[in-house]
């Protein structure tokens, strides 16, 4: 059920039932897999909390001990334990990495602490191009050779010196790369532009926490001065704050009531804005949110880096907008494909007008139950929030997708009332695919 790159699963979503109750947050899959990452630079043990069971969580188990690191994975307990007392490998395993996105970020660690590295260039959702020029380019002014292949990318830095780093746009990967590979580097390292997102946040003070020294975290200028070892510590994940922008926008859409647990709001500022402007009710708790959904309004939106809109948001936040009272606009400025779900909202009766990366979204429209195709991750979870508010029956295919980044996700929603199972293809005999629908 954990396999990111196989099922044969559908997701069956009957619409009409408000969402009630609570739902307690995992932790972040964009920082957890980050966090299991810098594993390889710690001399020791590192013992991570709060780690999700989703499936790029196995595949990173399996790059590590690819590499030579033990690891004790728990994912009901959420629990992950990751011991580098030896020296990596520092040839990464094809297979697990060429899996899952995330496993670009053991690039860094291991220049940082072998001071050399080969991986094969990783998969993952297809929702744009994201080249690994800036996290090449960075390691190259600190000393780094690099060589390219059309499959892999082979490092090695005699020496690995501290470096100024301006990167073209706050790109998260390479800004984590760059900071990992900097903490075992003579020197001091500033990465300018540098993303600010609340899990790179978390990835670096947990890496203070190991013995790291850095200024600047969470503003767009980040130096780091580089350390000879980095020691070993506990650490408890970020919660995560799409699948809590997931769940509001979820509660929102079927006129529920959700209470969400272990949730920070000020991780969340622009879509609880922007949710608020539409209507929504959100009461913040110390901890906790509280949404409930109404009648909805129009609003426009662009994403952007943090502290901007989250591109992740976007597909679950065009399926709320279709159902709001007058016409939207949306404009997409991070991933130039994040729009090709756009065809299957479509395709239920959404009333969306693509022009470039810009997208009109006139509302409210009946959406009707369609079989959809989870394109990538948020998109697999935007068509079940899609299915909740349609008419008959919503099947979601591909739905491995969806795995990969929200833990339980049939489970949690119907704790909450809504009507969706999941079940094997087999068991609907033929599933009819997007055009037949």
């Amino acid at each position: 059920m954990l396999d990111p790159t196989s099922s044969d699963d559908v997701f069956v979503v009957h619409g009409g039932a408000p969402l009630r109750g609570t739902v307690r947050l995992s932790g972040a899959k964009n920082s957890a897999l980050k966090l299991m990452a810098a594993a390889i630079l710690c001399d020791g043990e590192l013992r991570l909390s709060e780690i999700p069971a989703i499936a790029d969580v196995p595949v990173m188990v399996d790059v590590l001990r690819g590499l030579g690191l033990e690891v004790d994975l728990d994912l009901d307990a959420g629990t992950c334990v990751i011991d580098a007392s030896e020296e990596p490998d520092w040839h990464a395993p094809a297979d697990a990495v060429s899996r899952i996105r995330a496993s670009l970020s053991v690039l860094g660690p291991l220049v940082g602490r072998t001071r050399r590295a080969r991986l094969a260039l990783p998969g993952g959702d297809k929702i744009g191009a994201r080249a690994i020029d800036m996290h090449l380019r960075g390691l190259e002014a600190m000393g780094a050779t690099v060589w390219q292949r059309d499959d892999e990318v082979e490092v090695h830095a005699d020496e690995l010196h501290g470096a100024l780093l301006t990167l073209d746009f706050p790109s998260v990967g390479a800004t984590e790369n760059l900071l990992l590979a900097a903490v075992l580097a003579d020197g001091e390292t500033v990465i300018e532009n540098a993303a600010r997102e609340p899990e790179i946040q978390d990835l670096c003070r947990m890496l203070v926490a190991m013995g790291a020294v850095m200024d600047g975290i969470g503003s767009p200028t980040l130096s780091i001065e580089g350390v000879d070892r980095l020691a070993p510590t506990e650490w408890v994940t970020c919660p995560d704050r799409i699948e809590a922008g997931t769940y509001a926008m979820a509660a929102a859409l079927t006129g529920g009531d959700v209470v969400i647990e272990r949730v920070r709001s000020t991780d969340l500022t622009l879509p609880l804005i922007k949710l608020r402007a539409a209507g929504v009710v959100v009461e913040e708790g110390a901890d906790s949110l509280r949404v409930k959904g109404g009648d909805l309004d129009a609003v426009d939106v662009v994403t952007l880096p943090y502290p901007g809109f989250p591109t992740d948001l976007q597909p679950q936040l065009m399926v709320l907008l279709s159902q709001a009272e007058g016409t939207s606009r949306c404009t997409e400025n991070v991933f130039e494909s994040r729009f090709s779900f756009v065809d299957e909202l479509r395709r239920m009766g959404a009333d969306i007008e693509i022009d470039g990366h810009h997208a009109l979204i006139r509302g409210p429209s009946q959406l009707h139950g369609a079989t959809l195709t989870g394109l990538d991750v948020r998109a697999g979870a935007a068509g079940t929030l899609a299915g909740l508010v349609a008419t008959g029956t919503t099947i979601i295919r591909d739905v491995h997708h969806v795995d990969r980044g929200y833990a339980a996700w049939v489970p949690r929603l119907q704790e909450l009332g809504a009507d969706v199972q999941r079940v094997p293809a087999s068991e609907l005999g033929p599933v009819p695919g997007p055009g037949d629908a």
